[in-house]
């Protein structure tokens, strides 16, 4: 018995060794007889492309570290040019995720309206918009057109039938029964429109290998998992991030917009090393800071066999994110000034007085500015109307065609007469070339007459509001601020001279660029040279007199207004203002950027003449015109008032201008308001801004 089993175990060994020998002999003359054959096969096909990767761009936070402009990714689904299938394959492709679409309620891209087709029993009919032949779309489908032979006489519909069986949508067959052709709809007629605008506008759209057909943006999960799971090929998912606005409708005009490159800017960025394609900022702080928060997008090499699969996928340059840029803006003090200066204008519409007309009740737009007296940093920058970054897109027809034009940033480019705020500029100089003196007394009786022998007797706005019978009488420097005396200020700026009020107008910057990184307007600073320089004739006398309460052609914006007066209050030292505060590295928050104040000009003003001008502003806000707004106020506060005559049948434009705390002034607050009826008008949106800034002061 012991034997046999050991005869069986013997057999069973043999049989192993033997399967193993074979085995082992195929395997090697696999391994090197064999090498021959494989070589002999034909081998397998790679082809590579180079892919972007787009750079995350920097994200944009106020002084205070808080979030404004983040980046919100989406994801898009677009036709792959690359492994795109072609005729019924094609359609049969959108199709497919039309219908996915539908059962996942995702939202496709709605065609451009190149051609209109509305679905009939008797098939579909065809039509152009108005205009559309003369469009560059327009001008693409005659060209295509053209391509397929159709007759210069055929209609719309037989150009679009023929489109259609270029498109794969419809087929051609020849009857031998009547001796004619005879075209068949592949699909329904509700397809067939479908399948017939998509396909139209992916060729008038200049679909290509760089210029991608999207037919989803922000594609939801589900949708892309569906499209992706039936079709491996044909579709490409990309990642797109677009702007979110953490306080959407506030600080509009600061932020600005990404989008693609300008048409006039083309050569510019081209140079610069960016594609054709690339998004920048637009406007704002957007374009204005472009270099710090753009990143350098990197590159992924894709490996794919002849069948279009993804073999491999690498990496093979990492993209650089852009640079996080801090603002100066306070995002609260911007949301408070902002509805504080929409308040203030709705106030006076309200206040206006029904029986006399002029009086505000057209009082509409307006602006107003934060500056840091010792920085030249700009706190809050504010225009109204305004409009919502959020939602831009959407609202743009209504906005870019609003007479009151909400996209206009008043606060840079709005130029306005300064009014009497212009008296403190002029009282410096005045002081300083010792034409007066604190002293010095002037008796205003209320017709100017120095010039009377040319007919030329302006009156000063007491006079005149009193109809005659009040005046100012004998009054000082500081008396003559505080009650903005025009009287005083004609005859002061007759015998200071055009020359040198403008000599220092300039070093307080006025009709000079303030430094800011947006754009902005110079202004106008009245004289002799502007009147030259412009054709505009001659400089008279009485045009100084004129300048001296700001008047004649002087127009500045509201910051260039603040920049004056902190220039001023600076004792004659001028920065640049400024809305850069800081720049980080994306990653890792290091500071690669401080901004530290730069020095514009300089010209001293004594303590003693800072001091006079200073004691009437206080008499301005005390016991003066703005008087109804700040006496008693919890803050010592400086400022002037404004008041600018620009249209006959419009109300004058109200301005203020104004400090605190009055000691050691730390912020400086200008608000126009157009048609706003007179400067103290626009004080109320200034005290808001000082409650917000001094808070807790006042609440102590």
């Amino acid at each position: 018995m012991k034997n046999n089993n050991l005869w069986r175990l013997f057999a069973i060994g043999a049989m192993v060794c033997v399967v193993a020998v074979v085995y082992i002999g195929r395997l090697l003359f696999l391994q090197v007889s064999g090498q021959d054959y494989y070589s002999m096969s034909t081998p397998t096909v790679l082809k590579t492309r180079k892919v972007t990767v787009q750079a995350q761009r920097g994200e944009i936070y106020d002084r205070n570290g808080k979030p404004l402009v983040v980046n919100d990714y989406t994801y898009d689904i677009s036709i792959d040019y690359a492994t795109k299938p072609t005729g019924k394959e094609l359609n049969d492709m959108l199709l497919d995720l039309m219908t996915v679409a539908k059962k996942v309620d995702s939202q496709l891209i709605t065609p451009k309206s190149s051609l209109t087709v509305d679905v009939t029993d008797v098939g579909l009919v065809f039509s152009t918009p108005p205009g559309f032949k003369d469009t560059v779309r327009g001008k693409r489908y005659a060209k295509l057109v053209d391509q397929l032979n159709v007759s210069e006489d055929a209609g719309v519909n037989e150009e679009a039938q023929a489109l259609m069986i270029y498109f794969g949508i419809m087929s051609r067959e020849y009857n031998n029964a009547t001796d004619e052709y005879e075209t068949f709809y592949n699909y329904t007629f509700s397809a067939a429109r479908s399948l017939f605008l998509i396909r139209l506008d992916m060729e008038l759209s200049g679909f290509s290998a760089i210029q991608p057909y999207v037919v989803a943006e922000d594609a939801s999960i589900a949708l892309i998992s569906a499209i992706t799971e039936k079709h491996t090929r044909g579709f490409a998912i990309t990642t797109e991030y677009t702007r979110k606005y953490l306080y959407p409708g506030y600080a509009s005009h600061i932020l600005g917009r990404i989008g693609k490159i300008p048409s006039g800017k083309v050569e510019y960025y081209s140079e610069l090393g960016y594609p054709l394609d690339a998004i920048v900022g637009v406007d704002g702080a957007e374009a204005a800071f472009e270099t710090y928060l753009r990143g350098v997008d990197g590159e992924m090499t894709v490996t794919e066999d002849e069948y279009g699969n993804v073999v491999k996928t690498e990496i093979t340059k990492e993209p650089v994110p852009g640079r996080d840029v801090y603002l100066t803006i306070d995002i609260e003090m911007q949301m408070v000034a902002e509805r504080a200066l929409a308040e203030n204008i709705a106030k006076i519409r309200e206040d206006a007085d029904p029986n006399k007309p002029l009086t505000g009740e057209d009082a509409e737009k307006g602006a107003l500015t934060v500056v840091d007296v010792d920085t030249y940093e700009v706190l809050a920058l504010c225009s109204y109307p305004t409009y919502n970054l959020a939602t831009f897109n959407t609202d743009y027809k209504y906005i870019s065609t609003d007479e009151l034009s909400p996209m206009f940033n008043r606060a840079l480019n709005g130029e306005y007469a300064p009014g009497s705020t212009f008296k403190i500029g002029v009282s410096v100089a005045a002081l300083s070339e010792e034409v007066i003196s604190k002293e010095t007394i002037i008796d205003a009786q209320g017709i100017y007459t120095f010039y009377e022998s040319a007919n030329f007797t302006p009156r000063c706005w007491l006079y005149l509001m009193s109809e005659g019978r009040s005046v100012h009488g004998e009054i000082n420097v500081v008396k003559a601020i505080q009650e903005s005396c025009n009287y005083f200020f004609y005859e002061v700026g007759r015998n200071l001279t055009i020359s040198k009020m403008n000599e220092y107008c300039r070093h307080f910057g006025l009709g000079l660029p303030t430094g800011i990184e947006l754009p902005e307007s110079t202004g106008i600073l009245a004289g002799p040279d502007y009147r030259a320089e412009n054709g505009l004739g001659q400089w008279s006398p009485g045009d100084t007199i004129q300048a001296a309460i700001g008047q004649s052609d002087n127009q500045f914006t509201p910051l260039q207004i603040s920049v004056y007066l902190a220039t001023i209050l600076n004792g004659g030292t001028r920065y640049d203002a400024s809305m850069l505060y800081q720049v980080r590295e994306y990653a890792t928050g290091d500071v690669i950027y401080q901004r530290t104040p730069n020095k514009a000009d300089g010209i001293e003003i004594s303590d003693d003449i800072l001091e006079t001008v200073k004691e009437g502003m206080r008499g301005v806000m005390d016991n003066g015109s703005a008087a109804s707004v700040f006496r008693d106020y919890e803050i010592s506060v400086g400022g002037k008032t404004g008041t600018a005559q620009v249209y006959t049948n419009k109300s004058d434009n109200g301005i203020m201008t104004a400090f605190a705390p009055f000691e050691d002034p730390e912020i400086v607050v200008t608000c126009v308001i157009e048609q706003g009826y007179g400067g103290t008008q626009a004080g109320y949106a200034v005290r808001d801004v000082f409650d917000y800034y001094f808070k807790d002061e006042i609440e102590k």
